[in-house]
């Protein structure tokens, strides 16, 4: 597998908005690219890296041809192909990471391994069937959670909508994890049957929950009479008669007896033998017969008649006047029992009172037949005297309901969770059962993973060898740097640098590319990459190097790369960009047509500026340096035509000074001092204001470490192509001689394409 292009680049660093151009060739097996600073190159190799580590690309949207099939940044985790790239990112996270740390190890297949490593192949197989198999098992498991979790969801939220009410109520935020807590609690102690209520109960505590506080009552102080000892006293009296000498007519008429009765006992408080009536004398005797009649064992008898039915009257009373509570005042799961003992008190207060009014209605008639012996004609009923008691029994248990209210609703609110709890115990059983198997089973699947993991870690530890690696990168240290100071040691399951056998300090940059460079390109043999099918890619390998490191660095990479699938190489360094051409010019056989130059170049627009990938200007590839290039490019824009577009001399400050300074260091080099260039340009006998123009233009608007990123508005490169032509002339004023030389090159070149 290869990278056939980067098919689109948007919104990713200097690239806003790139597409691979139809006209482009693809890339091949050995391919160039090359680009001054700024122009994108980190950019793609970043990029390459990500699709390395199979990772997504952190921002913008990439495209990635692989094979001939386009591969999007988001899809790069699931990508198979095998890429190595060596960027500053590679060196900052395996090299010599940020915040120190040793180099990882690289490793290789000892002599004596085949054996050993086809049974870790084997046990890696049966790991990739059990991490299938830990995989399912936790779906599974996941499920069965889900599943339980939802349950325990819904069933709180049913007791939390049953139970919830204002004010201060912990059921008001009962949740599933409250909920789970207390059913496993029941499970465990096996009691689900006991929390069950009847319809009734559950009834009752439903309206005690929804209660609202209410008065204490008066327990009920009446008591009711004892009927049956009322008749007893009423038959006696009825029974009883009285022995005088009666006197017939009004023994006879019971009416005129008792008028006469009173009579009598008017005349005898006055005192008087004359008739009240007719106020005459009465007769002789008269008096004295009257008094035998009405005797004083009649008025005795009479008294206590009178007296029995004023007893019986006050019973009356009272029981007409019994005032009982209201059934509103009562909680509403008392009302019904309240009701029950009030119809039964009430029912037998009437029987009190009709048996009572008989009693007084039978002494009336007494009283008229005193002479005579007379029977009670009234059926007494039993009357529960335990009535009043029990009416004040639930009295007593609403003022004790009222004194702990809040517990008791409390108390009514647990015990209806409860109730809902034990309701579907079962399905949570069901449920906590089938989470406890998935359970297992995950665990057992894991456990197996884990096993394998153990057993391929510990034929890997007896058959990887990173010591012999380490001996290679010294050896390549060695010849490369020309003495044996910096080493690479074995150190655990890494390595580390040292100096002249202590830890290595204050690196310079130049040994730092060096190691860097060295092991990634030892790296290559590792045995997690394959090389002859892998992709190699190389950003900037020689930064900081110096020409003969370059060199050497350069014969480094095309002997440890050549063998792969693919080779992509970035630099901006002019002298590495020839040594690659040089190298690629000179393969043979099928690779001899296998091999591609590209350049990165910066369009700016009102936008800012957008990097494109395109193919390499000729001129790059005609020149034997990078000043060859840079004089042509200065030299075609200051003498051809206008372009229509100010885009076009964007990057025209940079090339001049780039070439100025170039031209000025072999000219004047002996000149130093903090305005040096300034300085160099006044050796030279030219036109002041021109100099001037020349050196305001090339400060005003270049970058000495890139080229295209000009600092200010566009539209003040106008007078690019005039500055152009002042600065060919003042070369020309310099070094004539040099200058012809260089314009005849450019002219020879231009006429070969």
């Amino acid at each position: 597998m290869t990278i056939t292009r980067i098919t689109r680049l948007r919104g990713c660093g200097i690239f806003r908005d790139f597409s691979w151009p139809n006209d482009l060739p693809e890339f091949c097996r050995y391919n160039l690219i090359y680009g001054w600073n700024g122009t994108g190159k980190t950019t793609i190799s970043r990029l390459l890296r990500d699709l390395e580590r199979r990772k997504a690309p952190p921002i913008g949207q990439a495209t990635v041809c692989i094979d001939g099939n386009d591969i999007r940044g988001e899809d790069f985790p699931s990508t198979m192909l095998s890429v190595r790239v060596f960027n500053r990112h590679f060196v900052e996270e395996s090299v010599f990471p940020v915040g120190g740390g040793d180099v990882p190890p690289i490793f290789v297949f000892g002599p004596e391994s085949a054996e050993k490593q086809k049974e870790a192949e084997r046990l890696k197989k049966e790991r990739v069937k059990a991490d299938s198999e830990l995989g399912a098992a936790r779906s599974k498991n996941q499920e069965a959670e889900r599943a339980l979790d939802k349950y325990c969801q819904d069933r709180a939220r049913v007791i939390k909508d049953t139970l919830r009410s204002p004010g201060q109520n912990p059921f008001n935020n009962y949740n599933k994890s409250d909920f789970r807590d207390r059913t496993s609690q029941m499970v465990t102690d096996d009691d689900a049957a006991s929390h069950c209520l009847s319809n009734t109960d559950r009834e009752t505590l439903l309206v005690q929950h929804k209660g609202t506080p209410k008065a204490k009552l008066t327990e009920i102080t009446y008591q009711l009479p004892d009927l049956k000892q009322l008749a007893n006293i009423t038959s006696d009296l009825l029974g009883k008669t009285v022995v005088s000498a009666a006197i017939q007519s009004l023994k006879d008429d019971p009416e005129l007896g008792e008028w006469t009765r009173s009579g009598l006992g008017l005349h005898k408080e006055r005192q008087t033998d004359k008739c009240l009536f007719c106020e005459q004398p009465l007769p002789g005797g008269r008096l004295a017969a009257l008094e035998a009649h009405f005797s004083t064992e009649y008025e005795k008898f009479m008294r206590e008649i009178e007296e029995q039915v004023d007893s019986l009257q006050t019973i009356l009373t009272e029981a007409s006047e019994l005032n009982l509570p209201n059934r509103a005042e009562f909680y509403d799961d008392m009302a019904a029992e309240y009701d029950a003992a009030e119809r039964a008190l009430r029912r037998a207060v009437g029987e009190v009172s009709s048996s009572v009014k008989s009693f007084i209605d039978a002494l009336e008639k007494k009283k008229t037949k005193a002479f005579d012996a007379l029977t009670l004609e009234v059926i007494v009923s039993t009357v529960d005297a335990e009535l009043v008691e029990r009416l004040n029994q639930i009295i007593r248990k609403h003022n004790q309901a009222s004194d702990v209210f809040q517990d008791r609703v409390s108390s009514a609110r647990d015990r209806l969770a409860l109730d809902l709890i034990a309701a579907d115990i079962d399905e949570f059983k069901s449920l906590q059962a089938a989470v406890k198997q998935t359970s297992a089973d995950q665990k057992a699947a894991k456990d197996k993973c884990d096993d394998l993991a153990a057993r391929i870690t510990e034929i890997e530890k007896q058959i990887i060898e990173h010591r012999q690696p380490a001996e290679d990168l010294n050896n390549d240290l060695r010849q490369y740097l020309g003495h044996g100071e910096l080493q690479v040691a074995v150190k655990d399951t890494g390595y580390s640098i040292t100096r002249n056998g202590e830890p290595a300090e204050m690196l310079s940059e130049g040994e730092m590319t060096a190691i860097a460079l060295l092991y990634f390109l030892k790296s290559l043999e590792d045995r997690d990459f394959d090389l002859p099918n892998g992709v190699v890619v190389l950003d900037d390998p020689v930064s900081s190097l110096d020409q003969n490191s370059m060199f050497g660095a350069f014969g480094y990479i095309r002997a440890r790369s050549q063998a792969a699938a693919q080779v992509i190489i970035l630099t901006h360094n002019f002298l590495f960009f020839r040594q690659i051409l040089e190298w690629f010019g000179n393969l043979r056989g099928q690779d001899k047509r296998s091999w591609k130059v590209f350049m990165l170049e910066c369009a700016f627009d009102a936008a800012g500026r957008s990097a494109r990938i395109q193919a390499i200007d000729p001129l790059l590839k005609d020149f034997d340096s990078e000043y060859h290039y840079l004089f042509a490019q200065l030299h075609r824009m200051a003498t051809k035509p206008q372009a229509a577009s100010l885009e076009a001399y964007y990057h025209a400050p940079s090339i001049a000074r780039r070439v100025i300074e170039t031209f000025l260091a072999f000219r004047v080099p002996n000149m130093g001092g903090h305005n040096r260039l300034w300085g160099q340009m006044q050796t030279v006998r030219f036109d002041e204001e021109k100099k001037s123009r020349i050196y305001r233009f090339i400060q005003t608007h270049s970058h000495r470490d890139s080229i295209g990123n000009p600092d200010n508005d566009l539209t003040l490169l106008g007078e690019s192509r005039a500055v152009l032509k002042d600065a060919l002339d003042f070369m020309q004023v310099a070094d004539a001689d040099h200058v012809s030389r260089m314009i005849a090159r450019i002219t020879d070149s231009d006429g070969a394409d």
